[in-house]
């Protein structure tokens, strides 16, 4: 089934606002205020300015060499193609590659004309560029504006009931191989899209932090809870390459299982905890348990030596991935510590002045 994502519908919205504004200002063709309108679209705030602001000197310095050319050369076919090469290499030489393709339309519409009109012709084409990306800009800003900690959070939740799965039957070996590589490269994706989510959510702390209140502290969480996930990731693929290759024993198959148990366990207490659906975690020195676990293995004199090896690189891994964990929730600990404090001082600021909240 086909959705339709808010960046869909805002692209819609945005080209039907262009052709509504360049046809009440007599701006002809349109058409290609729409397009602008198509290559501005983007799925951040921050972006969406920093792809205007790019695509508005972009786009001045090849009107200016459009415009010149003209007036020099002409606007035979062999010039025009002689100038998108220019300005695509200038384009390139000021790392400006992300506004090359509107900027070749922007010279392409106004070195088009069968017959060149003057420069006021010209800089009309250039005005329905620029009202194609202010509408897109506009539109962006004001309807839907995307909640990436909304989806973030969204995000991680399903990838880790995904992961708790994976992890969960790594060792018990239950699922069929179809299904497990299934949900493994169904998380694959959904940690990819984390990623992209996370930079932007990064981006914004870093670019607009003055104009938009952004909760750094959150964000810092956000980043933890994606090291714990690619720590899960690779403790699945240690598993895959070396837990079922040592040969293990019926009783290490059900220490290990455990323990994994243990630490998925751990690892959704904690995400509960953030979502404030729990108050404190019981029992929270897994840290401990892991660092004993894997030195239980380094001191076994039982094991072979390539069996030991193995062992004792799963159970590295195990300790590392219990330590992300340990970090996260002490991370957590803090961010909660400091909202509260931050909903305290306002609940207090309100009580003492009744108007603040009438403001609001």
């Amino acid at each position: 089934m086909i959705t339709l994502g808010p960046r869909v519908l805002k692209t819609g919205l945005a080209v039907v606002l262009a052709l509504y504004i360049t046809k009440w200002l007599g701006l002809e063709p349109p058409v290609f205020a729409a397009i602008a309108a198509t290559f501005t679209i983007q799925p951040s705030i921050y972006r969406s300015w920093k792809q205007v602001m790019e695509q508005f000197q972009a786009n001045t310095l090849g009107a200016i060499i459009a415009v010149s050319s003209i007036y020099l050369f002409g606007n035979s076919p062999i010039v025009i193609g002689l100038v998108m090469v220019i300005v695509i290499i200038i384009s390139l030489k000021l790392k400006m590659e992300g506004s090359i393709s509107l900027t070749l339309i922007t010279v392409l519409v106004m070195m088009s004309s069968q017959e060149y009109q003057g420069i006021v012709a010209a800089g009309n084409k250039f005005i329905i560029v620029l009202v194609g990306m202010g509408s897109a800009f506009l539109v962006n800003i004001i309807i839907s504006p995307p909640n990436y900690n909304k989806n973030f959070t969204e995000k991680m939740d399903s990838s880790f009931r995904t992961m708790s799965l994976l992890i969960r039957t790594a060792i018990s070996n239950e699922l069929t191989e179809k299904t497990f590589q299934a949900q493994w490269s169904h998380l694959k994706k959904d940690v990819t899209k984390l990623e992209d989510l996370y930079k932007i959510l990064d981006e914004e702390r870093e670019k607009i932090s003055k104009l938009k209140s952004l909760d750094v502290r959150e964000i810092v969480v956000f980043k933890q809870m994606l090291a714990c996930l690619h720590q899960g990731l690779k403790l699945l693929d240690i598993i895959e390459d070396h837990f079922f290759q040592s040969r293990p024993e019926q009783e290490e198959t059900r220490e290990f299982d455990q323990h994994l148990e243990e630490l998925i366990n751990y690892h959704e207490m904690i995400l509960l905890k953030y979502t404030g659906k729990i108050k404190e975690i019981e029992n929270a020195d897994l840290l401990e348990e892991s660092g004993q676990f894997l030195e239980g293995i380094m001191e076994d004199t039982f094991y072979e030596r390539e069996h030991k090896l193995r062992l004792v690189i799963i159970g590295s891994v195990i300790f590392d991935y219990a330590f992300q964990l340990e970090r996260l929730n002490d991370l957590i600990d803090q961010y909660r510590k400091k909202k509260q404090h931050v909903e305290k001082a306002n609940l207090r600021t309100i009580l003492k002045n009744p108007r603040v909240l009438l403001k609001k």
